[in-house]
């Protein structure tokens, strides 16, 4: 298990709290990891945000507690909607601890990569299907939880990526 982070000064504060690294991506990897994500990782790096990303973290079943901490522990989460982001567990056990962690102050900003926001807001599309086959296999509150999370996170205002590279400006 490899664990890529870049560190930076910044000088912008969210909560009174100590905070591990200033931001978080949440991505699909098989959708946005040797493109987009490295882009937006990289720039982020270049303007010394300390960001955190996973680099082919082992994956179980469940999301391990360490990297909950990680979330708990950022200012800023960067959500990259994707066309698969919803087919994986992980990602979406990441997902609901960011919408969590909203309510904690956390600052939440979305990125719809080449998917519409209504379709993840309504859970249509790629992302209807794979909430139902979740359901279908774990029988159980966590896919609610799951729907909740992706229906409040994409009624957030963010930034639609479609064939052009978005520029975030987060400080």
């Amino acid at each position: 298990m490899a664990l890529v982070t870049c560190e930076g000064a910044s000088s912008v504060s969210f909560t009174h709290q100590p905070k591990k690294f200033d931001v978080f991506l949440s991505f699909r990897g098989e959708d946005t990891r040797l493109g987009f994500i490295g882009h937006l990782y990289n720039a982020l790096c270049q303007q010394g945000i300390n960001t955190f990303i996973d680099d082919n973290l082992q994956r179980g079943e469940e999301i391990s507690v360490g990297l909950l901490k990680v979330i708990e522990s950022s200012r800023i989460s960067i959500i990259v909607f994707s066309e698969n982001y919803a087919s994986s567990k992980w990602c979406m056990d990441e997902l609901a601890k960011i919408v969590e962690c909203k309510k904690k102050d956390q600052l939440v900003l979305p990125v719809f990569y080449n998917i519409d926001p209504s379709e993840v807001r309504n859970q249509e599309g790629k992302f209807g299907e794979a909430l139902s086959k979740h359901e279908e296999k774990l029988k159980d509150y966590k896919v609610q939880s799951w729907r909740e999370a992706l229906f409040e996170a994409a009624n957030i205002s963010g930034w639609h990526y479609k064939h052009r590279y978005v520029f975030l400006f987060l400080f």
